[in-house]
């Protein structure tokens, strides 16, 4: 059994940060991270200042965990399987246990993230047209024709904010009907979006990959730059859940503005909390979170 002060679940940029703080601040800190995640997907690093665009995710994932190894974090490519309180009344701890060791810490912070519910086939490359972060992204498509797939309130919302960057916008409804209500409807309709009921029969890309043209059931083929799809989000939960963590009505984990959920001890940082969902967003959350975590754990100035 291994003893830290901080062991941080997942390894996205949230998490990494809260891991740089705890562990510059002098606390022994071991991320756990079973790999993948939304960070890691990603072609290009867009909206991270000071980071340029070519960086994949998983460059910027790298070199994030190169840096925190030479601070001295204990990297761990394992996946956690349960956290179980070890607390007393005089104190808070935890035993994490992965497939394959057991270790202990004071504190414990979720950033598990989640993941984005992808559309049925047949579905453009992820990528390379087809996208899911608005805020990331849309600055790709600015003057190109793009889609929207979906049949909810979210995906009616996207295709209208997406005017604010191409005039040229089609909102696919795949053969489903629309779930929106009738004000958002009519809001829709006063706006430049085709919106196409026909599902999609084959996918035409370019010679590198990306997206070219989408054909439809009825035989109309047309051309798109890419788009988003928008089918919602599953949040990685389960350990917030088994800590008795309270989560808000999406399966958010609920925290104060320190990251601190409504566990003691237990911290949650990044995609898995409410807000936005973007890398800077994230390492901000986890800076609060590493330094909340030191002020609670610092031996002086003593309390009386």
């Amino acid at each position: 059994m291994t003893v830290y002060d901080v062991i941080v679940i997942g390894g996205g940029p949230g998490g990494l940060s809260t891991a740089m703080y705890t562990t510059r601040l002098g606390f022994n800190t071991a991320i756990i991270n079973r790999g993948g995640g939304r960070a890691a997907m990603m072609r290009n690093t867009h909206n991270v200042i000071g980071v340029l665009e070519s960086v994949s995710g998983n460059e910027y994932l790298s070199t994030s965990i190169e840096q925190l190894q030479d601070y001295g974090v204990t990297y761990l490519k394992e996946f956690v399987t349960s956290i179980t309180p070890l607390s007393t009344p005089d104190s808070i701890s935890f035993q994490v246990q992965t497939e394959s060791e057991t270790h202990t810490a004071s504190r414990v912070v979720l950033a598990t993230g989640f993941k984005d519910v992808p559309p049925k086939p047949p579905l453009p490359r992820t990528g390379r047209g087809l996208h899911y972060c608005l805020h990331c992204d849309a600055h790709m498509f600015k003057d190109k024709s793009t889609y929207v797939m979906g049949h909810g309130p979210s995906a009616a919302h996207v295709a209208m904010t997406l005017l604010n960057f191409t005039d040229e916008v089609d909102l696919l409804l795949r053969g489903e009907n629309p779930t929106w209500d009738d004000n958002l409807d009519q809001q829709l309709r006063s706006h430049p979006i085709d919106i196409i009921k026909e599902d999609i029969s084959s996918i035409e890309n370019n010679s590198d990959g990306w997206l070219q043209a989408l054909v439809f059931e009825d035989g109309i083929r047309r051309e798109y730059h890419g788009g988003f799809a928008m089918y919602g989000s599953e949040y990685n939960n389960k350990l917030a859940m088994d800590l008795n963590c309270e989560l808000d009505e999406k399966g958010q984990i609920k925290v104060n503005k320190d990251g601190l959920t409504t566990t003691p001890g237990v911290y949650a940082v990044g995609d898995i909390t409410p807000g936005h969902k973007q890398i800077p967003v994230a390492i901000g959350e986890g800076a609060n979170a590493g330094i909340a975590i030191y002020l609670e754990l610092r031996k002086f100035p003593k309390k009386f």
